[in-house]
């Protein structure tokens, strides 16, 4: 079985799967509101296309410093989707292509926090990770994170 060359867990297949779907997933999301039109949709097509183009950059960059930090895209497509839902729970418009939206955000959530688990191991392994990732920027980059 081979494991993912970034984290050391993980078959690097799934990994490899999984990442695909999340990031069609986002994909697809942003299309859907930027075909909505409309400034609000238009911009947060425009932030789920950046957030797909970090999330990918993270997954597949063999630059250390990059690496570093590949837990900040994951955890900002989470809270970018998780506020998109909210949104819309509150604001509406109310049919059935924003339903079928919310239901492909809540998927990207429970698949991006999979990836999470997979990568950190448990919700302490990333905050050591967030911790190390972060004092590495006040020691010149000697601190030592995966993921």
């Amino acid at each position: 079985m081979t494991t993912n060359a970034a984290t050391g867990r993980g078959p690097a297949g799934s990994r490899i799967l999984l990442t695909a779907v999340i990031l069609e997933l986002t994909l697809a999301t942003a299309i859907i509101h930027l075909d909505l039109g409309g400034t609000l949709f238009t911009l947060n097509g425009i932030g789920y296309a950046g957030l797909a183009l970090a999330y990918a950059v993270a997954a597949v960059a063999p630059i250390r410093a990059v690496r570093r930090f590949a837990w900040l895209p994951r955890i900002g497509l989470v809270a970018y989707t998780l506020v998109t839902i909210g949104a819309y729970l509150v604001i509406g418009p109310y049919f059935t292509l924003g339903w079928i939206t919310k239901g492909i955000e809540a998927a990207i959530v429970g698949l991006v926090v999979v990836d999470l688990l997979d990568g950190y191991g448990s919700p302490g392994g990333l905050l050591r990770s967030v911790g190390a990732s972060v004092s590495s920027l006040f020691t010149g980059g000697r601190a030592q994170a995966h993921g």
